[in-house]
């Protein structure tokens, strides 16, 4: 069973219609003018339990409107939401719902700014009932993944970008969410606090079965956590499926970067490959792209290495980043 489900779901802003000025500014007031925005239109998905799901569009795709009806914090104008079968923005329902969530925003803290992090922890273990056997291994476990003993009696305030994240991360699974959303949870780490947020977050997935949702613009955390993502453009859902399905669908590109200290004449070297490759100069490097399907990586690098002084050369798989940048710029899957 699905444990949770998006049906049908529109979100509709009315925006009132400003005139410039002071004068327009006081119309406004009393106007019965407005623009409709649809930030979101006609989307379906559901998710399974467990599963770790990447959420991910251009700004103003839709992204947080969703995650914010899917909190409870926004009504869909139609359509419907259900997180364990229930409706998470019902009042009746919300504290339900509530109780099964878990958020972290990157730019935005949950905890108490001038209390020491394990009283935040304490305060949120009240809030939401939770046992003190519970609360025990729950905190055990979050100070063993994400490495929280040399910072739990320090104001929040006083934490690092890093140090914080973990506190938000650790303060959203106290209660033990069976759905966690992620908004931005990297940005601005560092490369070993980035890689010990990504490992954290997997070990959470796979010791508690935690349903994760992530939106974010970088795609190695993507690439690095789900298996399935879901493209929103302008409101509406252009992907839904595994990454290895959609890197198959738009070919398995290769791309090859060498440097020379010799002059190469580009036409030549495409034309000694092939017309199935593109050849471009990125900062002094040449880089080639090419299907695997059409032209061999063998054929290529005997080419370069026996026609040309080769100085660094590097292979690389078509990324994901790229792929939805091709997404994003055609509008079509």
């Amino acid at each position: 069973m699905a444990i949770i489900e998006v049906k049908s779901v529109k979100k509709v802003f009315k925006k009132p219609v400003r005139k410039p000025g002071i004068i327009g500014m006081f119309k406004t007031l009393f106007s019965l003018k407005y623009d409709l925005i649809e930030a979101v239109k006609n989307i379906s998905f559901s998710l399974e339990p467990g599963e770790i799901v990447g959420y991910i569009g251009a700004n103003g795709a839709g992204k947080s409107t969703t995650i914010k009806m899917m909190c409870g914090i926004l009504t869909p104008t139609e359509g419907e939401i259900l997180v364990e079968g229930y409706h998470p923005y019902h009042p009746k329902q919300r504290r339900h719902v509530l109780n099964k969530i878990g958020v972290v925003f990157g730019q935005r803290t949950q905890l108490w700014w001038d209390l020491p992090l394990i009283e935040s922890l304490i305060i949120l273990k009240q809030i939401y009932d939770v046992s003190n056997q519970d609360y025990k291994d729950r905190f055990d476990f979050l100070n063993k993944v994400l490495d929280l003993e040399p910072f739990l009696s320090q104001p929040v305030r006083t934490l690092s970008l890093g140090q914080r994240m973990r506190a938000d991360l650790a303060a959203s699974l106290i209660h033990n969410p069976k759905v966690l959303f992620l908004d931005e949870p990297t940005i601005g780490l560092d490369v070993l606090v980035k890689d010990r947020m990504i490992k954290a977050i997997k070990e959470i997935n796979k010791t508690y079965e935690t349903t994760i949702i992530l939106t974010t613009h970088n795609m190695d955390d993507i690439t690095d956590l789900c298996h399935r993502i879901i493209i929103l453009d302008e409101g509406s859902i252009l992907y839904d499926g595994s990454i290895n399905l959609i890197k198959k669908k738009f070919g398995d590109i290769r791309h090859i970067r060498f440097f020379s200290s010799q002059e190469i004449d580009l036409q030549l070297l495409k034309t000694k490959i092939g017309h199935d490759v593109d050849v471009e100069i990125q900062n002094g490097y040449i880089e080639l792209s090419f299907d695997i399907e059409k032209i061999s990586i063998n054929q290529v690098l005997k080419t370069i290495l026996n026609d040309y002084v080769v100085d660094d050369i590097h292979i690389k798989e078509n990324s994901l980043e790229s792929i939805v940048k091709k997404i994003y710029e055609t509008r079509q899957i």
